[in-house]
């Protein structure tokens, strides 16, 4: 399954309306077979601007950010409960991008470009190809005569 961040904002309400809330949410991730890694709580603050949702302006907002475990397809469920959900006024999924880290190449990047292992590929790439500027129509076609005028 895939790592997802889910980032929320919640109306202003009081906190024990915000528990039953985050725990709404919370049950609709674990009711889709998900798991929830981390909940980071951003605090209440202003919004930047005056946001509508659910025919109300909010100029205030309790900030949520949810690290999940879920289903591809559940995803798409999940946005479509929350966005009928009065209680959230926007929500959004962020894919979490893994760390790979690469091989380091640094010892094989040092060497004299004759000598790596990609630029030996690229020289035997190009003496197999047919270089287009140099190469001349061959007339022996096994035909006694040239079929087009000269």
């Amino acid at each position: 399954m895939p790592t997802y961040e889910l980032a929320l904002m919640l109306r202003a309400m009081p906190k024990s309306e915000l528990k039953t809330t985050l725990t709404r949410v919370s049950h609709a991730v674990f009711n889709r077979g998900g798991i929830i890694r981390n909940i980071e709580n951003l605090g209440f603050r202003p919004i930047p601007y005056k946001t509508s949702a659910h025919g109300l302006v909010h100029r205030e907002a309790n900030y949520f950010i949810f690290k999940l475990d879920t289903a591809t397809k559940a995803v798409a469920d999940l946005r479509e409960e929350y966005s009928r959900d009065v209680d959230i006024v926007r929500q959004r999924f962020y894919k979490v991008q893994t760390d790979e880290q690469p091989a380091c190449t640094l010892e094989e990047e040092m060497l004299p470009p004759a000598y790596r292992e990609e630029v030996q590929k690229m020289i035997e790439v190009g003496k197999t190809q047919v270089n287009r500027f140099t190469y001349k129509f061959k007339y022996n076609s096994g035909l006694d005569y040239y079929p087009f005028q000269k």
